[in-house]
């Protein structure tokens, strides 16, 4: 299996700049929004994707380098077998005993507490322990809230998962009393999903806001006028002032992510002049006869000048 170092295209030495940087570049080359119909890219995405949450998670990177999980995540403890404790030179101690249960009890407090009550005849009651999943999902369905319906490893039924509006990385959601089973009747411990945001080709979050970068035309940016921008949750129509230039930015009220104790933050679109693909003939002659323009000195003040 391809490792996550290979998918993403970097070495074992890469810093998390670098894991960053190559996942974002991947991921607008291979979004399915920008490739549609394109099952290998879609296919590709998918591949980086699990790649970056893996390698992203600097405690699962951890783990994967020395070999405690692997390329999906999952765990790869070693087994212990009947011949690493024959080997250990008290095989008659450890497996021949007058004292019952007690001599598998030293190893393990848990196997202590449930032999000891086994062999006095007690039956406690004890809750089932939580079990920890991670799960990664979208940069819009985490923030815009979204209901999914999930397998947990080990079988049993599909549950329904509700994601709640502007969950964020790393953030934890509760299954309660789908952990393991209690024992003798005591009610089963909760299922602990740790949640995992891809980053978004477009949209970056900055606490409760979003901002990101927007082209607009040449005749835009000189004559201003109203312009779609999508937001977190749907397009909307702007205002570019006239004479705009690259940098400026515009902030959209409550178009940010949904706050915690209620609200949202907002969204702060920068605008970039993109000139047109194809060079224009006639804007160039124009700009050729424009006198000022050639007098204009956009970089003075910032010093090297002749």
């Amino acid at each position: 299996m391809t490792s996550p170092y290979e998918t993403l295209g970097v070495s074992r030495e890469a810093t998390q700049k670098d894991i960053q940087s190559a996942y974002r570049k991947l991921a607008k080359k291979l979004h399915p929004d920008l490739n549609p119909g394109d099952k290998g890219a879609e296919d590709r995405f998918k591949a980086v994707s699990a790649a970056y949450a893996l390698l992203s998670d600097e405690e699962k990177r951890g783990k994967y380098d020395r070999g405690e999980i692997d390329e999906t995540g999952a765990e790869t403890a070693p087994r212990h077998y009947y011949r690493d404790y024959a080997s250990s030179g008290d095989t008659a101690g450890r497996y021949e005993s007058a004292h019952g249960f007690s001599d598998f009890a030293d190893a393990d407090d848990i196997f202590s507490s449930f032999f000891s009550r086994r062999s006095s005849g007690q039956q406690q009651r004890q809750r089932g322990r939580d079990q920890h999943f991670s799960m990664e999902i979208g940069f819009l369905d985490a923030a815009n809230g979204t209901k999914t319906e999930i397998s947990l490893p080990g079988g049993g039924p599909a549950l329904d998962l509700t994601i709640p509006p502007g969950t964020r990385d790393g953030q934890t959601l509760r299954l309660r009393g789908k952990g393991e089973p209690g024992f003798n009747g005591a009610p089963a411990g909760d299922a602990l999903i740790d949640i995992r945001v891809r980053p978004h080709p477009l949209f970056a979050t900055d606490g409760d806001d979003v901002r990101y970068e927007v082209p607009i035309s040449l005749s835009e940016a000189v004559l201003g006028g109203k312009i779609r921008v999508p937001t977190i949750d749907g397009a909307v129509n702007v205002t570019i002032p006239p004479h705009s230039n690259t940098g400026k930015t515009l902030r959209l009220k409550g178009k940010g992510l949904h706050k915690s104790g209620g609200g949202h933050g907002d969204a702060y679109v920068s605008l970039k002049i993109v000139l047109p693909q194809t060079p224009d003939p006639a804007l160039s002659a124009f700009v050729e006869s424009w006198a000022d323009g050639k007098t204009e000195d956009p970089r003075k003040g910032m010093g090297g000048q002749a």
